[in-house]
Formats: structure tokens, C-alpha cells, sequence
């Protein structure tokens, strides 16, 4: 395994992340396709055994039990301060009014909320999900300062937005002397690059750590176009994410594959990967998907082989927020 430090912190995160929204009970929620606790189990091990310390959640998978699993796991198979725990604040939790979004109010109650689940008093990295344009920044913001000074979370992040909003989150808090967002966690792989153009040049202007999420575009880089899985049959947010025009670009990855003689995954992960401290979140519903991501840190790609897999490329409406 490898270890970057997330943006300008000292905060070491492994270079594969585990993203979590794999494990969950599936009848809770709308993600029908998730591990149930005891098969998770397999996985999250393998993770730490491949030196995996970072773990991504957020409050709204599977209804909470996401947070659930991983914090009993945790709890009894990895020592609290070798592990760094990151969660998300956004999105509906319950019906009726303050059931989601931004404000002080939400924030201050999820925040509690998600900390019983994953059994924990303190996230390493606390990330707000969306952008909520019912709340004003400052509000956010001051409520994720505030967050952070009573000991419940070390860093705060954003996820999934413009870069002119992230830019304005980071004077809020510049101006007000209140916590800095450390991280963007954003929709980032060969299939949508659009973060090119603004977020990433941002982020690195900002000493701002990247995680970017679904690296192997909901798993259609990872196999051929036409097929299908379980998940990708019931994921009505991943179809909107990706067009036909994309098939070209994932019948690139399948030709360098085949001549690097490895798993499609490796060398898209392998693509991601070429920025410096650039750590990308890996879903796994098998310990071979583990294996693969793991692997991809070791595998160079050729400049040719680069331009091979991008060239397909071509400007996408921006998708994911």
C-alpha cells in the first residue's frame, strides 16, 4: 500500500480508499444490491490486511446501516487511531421538515447521529455530501467550524460541486477564521473528465486533497459495455451519469488490458492514479475488486498507452450534482 497526505494536512490517507456504500442492510434504503453485514465481513478484512486505512461512508447509505457495519467492524478489528473514518452530511434522513441538507440544525444532529452508528467520538474527516443551496455558506460552514472545535470531527471536506462554489466555501472561511474544507471528493475517471477543467486545477491552487468517487465509472470500465450487473440493472442514478458515446473510451481500457495482459480495473484505477496524491474511493463487493485497486498502484502506464485511453474522449454535460 501506499500513503499520501490529504492536501496540505498532515493527515496520512492510504491511496485506496474503501468506499462503503457496498455494505448495508438491503432492506433498508434503496440499494438492493448491498452486502449484509456478515457478508461484508470478508472484505473489510481484506481491505485492512492490504494496508487499506481509510474508509468512506456517509449517513445516507442504506438508511445509516453503512455507518453500522463498518463501525462494528472497526471497532473490533482495527485500532481506532491507525484508521482514518470519513463521513458524509446531506442528504434525506427522515421525513418532514430538517430531515436533510446543510443547515446548523441538520448538521448538528447527523453529526451525533452518525457517530452512535459508527460507534466512534470523533470522524476523521467529515464531508458535506451536496451542495445545499437552501443554506446560506456562512451557516454551513460556521456549524462545521464548530464541529470540529467540540472534538467530533478532525477535517471537514466537500464533495460534488462547481469549483466557483468551493472557491466561495473556502473565503467564508478564510475571512471568518473558521475550518477550512481539506478535501473534494468529486466524480472523477476516463468516462467524465470534466473536473479537468476547473475543480482539479482549484484544489491543487488550494493545497485541497482529491478523492475521487466511482474511479471505474459505476464499474463499466471494469467490463464491457453491454454487460450488466446486478447492481447496474437497479441503479437509476448511475444510468444518468454515462452515455453512448462512452463505449468507445471503455473498449480503450479493454485493448490496454489485454495487452498488459491484467484486469480492465487496474489499468483505469492506474489512469486515475497518475496525479500525485490523488486517492481514489474503490467500492468492492468481492475481495478481488480489493486485489485489482490494490495491484493498479503498481502499474504504469506508457504515454502512449495514455494517449490510447484518452483520446476517445469528448466534452460531457456535466454529471454527478
Amino acid at each position: 500500500m501506499q500513503y499520501t497526505k490529504l492536501g496540505r494536512t498532515g493527515l496520512d490517507v492510504s491511496r485506496i480508499v474503501l468506499g462503503c456504500m457496498t455494505f448495508g442492510d438491503p432492506g433498508r434504503g434503496n440499494h438492493t444490491w448491498t452486502l449484509d453485514e456478515e457478508a461484508s465481513q470478508p472484505i473489510l478484512r481484506r481491505a485492512l490486511d492490504l494496508g487499506i486505512t481509510t474508509f468512506d461512508t456517509a449517513n445516507v447509505y442504506s438508511d445509516g446501516s453503512s455507518e453500522e457495519i463498518v463501525g462494528r467492524f472497526l471497532a473490533s478489528s482495527a485500532r481506532r487511531e491507525e484508521v482514518v473514518i470519513a463521513t458524509k452530511v446531506h442528504g434525506q434522513m427522515h421525513e418532514g421538515p430538517n430531515g436533510k441538507g446543510l443547515s446548523r440544525k441538520a448538521i448538528m444532529t447527523e453529526i451525533d447521529a452518525s457517530l452512535r452508528r459508527l460507534g466512534t467520538d470523533h470522524v476523521d474527516l467529515y464531508q458535506i455530501h451536496r451542495w445545499d443551496p437552501l443554506t446560506p455558506i456562512e451557516e454551513t460552514v460556521e456549524a462545521l467550524h464548530d464541529v470540529v472545535k467540540a472534538g467530533k470531527a478532525r477535517y471537514v471536506g466537500a464533495s460534488s460541486m462547481w469549483a466557483w462554489q468551493l472557491s466561495k466555501a473556502l473565503h467564508v472561511a478564510e475571512r471568518n477564521g473558521w475550518t477550512r474544507f481539506v478535501s473534494m471528493q468529486d466524480h472523477y475517471n476516463l468516462l467524465n473528465r470534466e473536473e479537468e477543467r476547473e475543480m482539479l486545477p482549484l484544489c491543487e491552487d488550494q493545497g485541497l486533497g482529491v478523492l475521487p468517487w466511482s474511479p471505474l465509472a459505476r464499474g463499466r470500465l471494469a467490463r464491457d459495455w453491454d454487460d450488466e450487473t446486478e447492481r447496474s440493472q437497479t441503479d437509476e442514478f448511475g444510468r444518468t451519469l454515462y452515455v453512448d458515446g462512452d463505449r468507445e473510451i471503455v473498449d480503450a481500457v479493454g485493448a490496454v488490458a489485454q495487452q498488459r495482459g491484467v484486469p480492465r480495473a487496474q489499468v483505469a484505477l492506474a489512469w486515475v492514479l497518475r496525479r500525485p496524491a490523488v486517492a481514489p474511493i474503490v467500492g468492492a463487493s468481492k475481495v478481488s475488486h480489493l486485489e485489482d485497486a490494490v495491484a493498479a498502484l503498481d502499474l504504469q502506464l506508457t504515454d502512449d498507452e495514455v494517449a490510447q485511453l484518452e483520446a476517445p474522449y469528448r466534452p460531457h454535460a456535466v454529471a454527478g450534482f
